[in-house]
């Protein structure tokens, strides 16, 4: 059975030609089942994120077409486009009048989170802390 993965990364920076990916969230369902996969710092290779994929039939992102998956491309080598499905969440949130980005979206929607108050910045900042 093939199963689906919700992909999220984070980078140093905007730029796939001058900025790192530092983080590559998964979180995998298969059914009934599922786990979250975590990808820091050296753990950020081809080899890693293929074997963490290895079953993934779909992948989905937020603005995953425009960032997370050519920044992948250029930094890992991997074009998630030719090897799976990808269904990029936020032209679903637009066409239901979604909009303002994926935390905004999820706060629209009443989704909690955990930690507030973080940016994309912030986890760049924090990233180069550490």
């Amino acid at each position: 059975m093939a199963c689906d993965a919700y992909l999220d990364i984070e980078t140093t920076g905007l730029s796939p030609v001058y900025h790192d990916i530092t983080v590559v969230g998964i979180y995998l369902i298969n059914g009934s089942q599922s786990r979250l996969v975590q990808l820091v710092g050296n753990q950020v290779k081809k080899k890693s994120l293929l074997e963490a994929l290895d079953g993934v039939q779909t992948i989905y992102t937020y603005n995953g077409q425009r960032f997370d998956l050519p920044f992948i491309h250029t930094c890992i080598g991997i074009d998630l486009n030719k090897t799976h499905i990808h269904h990029d969440l936020m032209y679903d949130c637009w066409r239901c009048n979604l909009y303002g980005g994926f935390k905004a979206v999820e706060r629209q929607l009443g989704i909690p989170r955990q930690l507030q108050g973080i940016s994309g910045w912030d986890a760049v900042m924090l990233w180069w802390r550490y």
